[in-house]
């Protein structure tokens, strides 16, 4: 039977989230902007799911917004938000998820917006100080991932929001990772990106939070739907399952954070007691609690990929979206580590519930390091 540690890359349907979506695939189908009996259901229902996803994010119903899933929040939130804001500064991180690079590029290169990439240190992690010398008088919005997705560094968001705000720049968190692990209320943050497949609701479901009446450039225009901010027939079986998923992880976060990370610090140990030549990258202490990444030098990331495989065992190099590619993890290389280590990277990202010992996934590590090591 296969083991399944890339839970950063994507996680199961919750049973829950499948019985609470499944009436608005089927006897709760009208169209929410329906003016009769069977098109209300349906707005009911996704006033409903936006109210439950608002109180997780401690946010207000009005602020929430379905989309199709992380990357299009990501674009909505930093294309939108500055252009909405008639300002021409971007700053994000050299570390960030692709969908929030690639949108900066985007900016710069149609619309002459300046990105700067804050400097972090070898954790991963981007202080305050940094945050505050790249802040201009024009900057329009500061976009930071509040746990990064490859090597787990968790920021200290907070306190970027209120870095950010003294100087009257909102601050857009990428918590696509984060959501179920981490707090997501009380950051300060003004806009707020969740995936659903991340917290076990289906792929295409995600979430844009803007606090307020922030000025916002729409993607999508038509009908005017979700406030203008996203026209189009809203998912409603989607936005239930999402709201009902965000919950179930909000419910459960404390606990299973405490009780994960236990298992991770000890699978950690084992790793580096059996292979002393490891690193893990990272913060060592500010991290998910279920994120152990690490580096090999002299081997080949990929390769050890198909050991641990061939051995049951499913983990991955780095974020899914890259997948397939031969060139380094630019997370990695922005930390310091060296392009030929940077390559050798594996990943393992637990689950919640998980109980188990991760001891033998530990010794299948070492020998499947120790077989490429060998040919090498």
């Amino acid at each position: 039977m296969t083991l399944y540690l890339d839970n950063a890359a994507t996680t199961p349907v919750r049973p829950e989230v499948l019985e609470a979506m499944a009436p608005y695939l089927t006897r709760f189908f009208g169209n929410p902007s329906s003016h009769h009996e069977v098109g209300e259901a349906a707005a009911s229902a996704l006033d409903d799911a936006r109210a439950r996803v608002a109180a997780v994010l401690g946010m207000r119903a009005s602020d929430v917004m379905f989309t199709s899933g992380g990357t299009e929040s990501n674009n909505a939130a930093i294309k939108g938000l500055v252009l909405g804001s008639g300002k021409t500064h971007l700053i994000t991180t050299a570390i960030e998820h692709e969908s929030v690079l690639a949108s900066a590029d985007y900016l710069r290169r149609l619309h002459g917006v300046e990105v700067t990439r804050a400097r972090v240190d070898a954790t991963g992690s981007l202080s305050a100080a940094a945050l505050d010398d790249a802040l201009r008088d024009d900057t329009a919005l500061v976009s930071v991932g509040y746990a990064n997705n490859e090597i787990g560094t968790v920021q200290d968001a907070a306190t970027l929001a209120a870095v950010a705000h003294a100087r009257g720049v909102p601050l857009h968190l990428d918590a696509v990772q984060a959501a179920g692990w981490l707090p997501l209320a009380g950051l300060g943050a003004d806009a707020v990106t969740v995936a659903g497949h991340k917290i076990g609701a289906p792929k295409g479901t995600g979430i844009l939070a803007l606090r307020g009446r922030l000025p916002f450039e729409p993607l999508l225009h038509g009908g005017g739907q979700q406030r203008g901010r996203r026209s189009g027939t809203p998912d409603v079986a989607g936005a239930v399952a999402i709201a009902r998923a965000l919950e179930l992880a909000e419910h459960e976060r404390a606990g299973e954070a405490t009780r994960v990370a236990a298992i991770r610090e000890a699978f950690t140990a084992r790793v580096l007691a059996l292979l002393p030549e490891a690193r893990v990258t990272g913060h060592p202490h500010r991290r998910l609690p279920g994120t152990a990444s690490f580096v090999f030098p002299g081997t080949n990331g990929e390769t050890v990929l198909l050991e641990l495989e061939r051995r049951g065992i499913v983990s991955s190099s780095g974020s899914a979206c890259a997948a397939g590619s031969d060139e380094a993890s630019h997370v990695l290389l922005a930390v310091g580590i060296a392009h030929d280590d940077a390559r050798t990277a594996v990943r393992f990202t637990l689950p919640h519930g998980l109980s188990q010992s991760l001891d033998p996934v530990a010794d299948a590590l070492a020998e499947a390091v120790r077989a490429v090591g060998s040919r090498g």
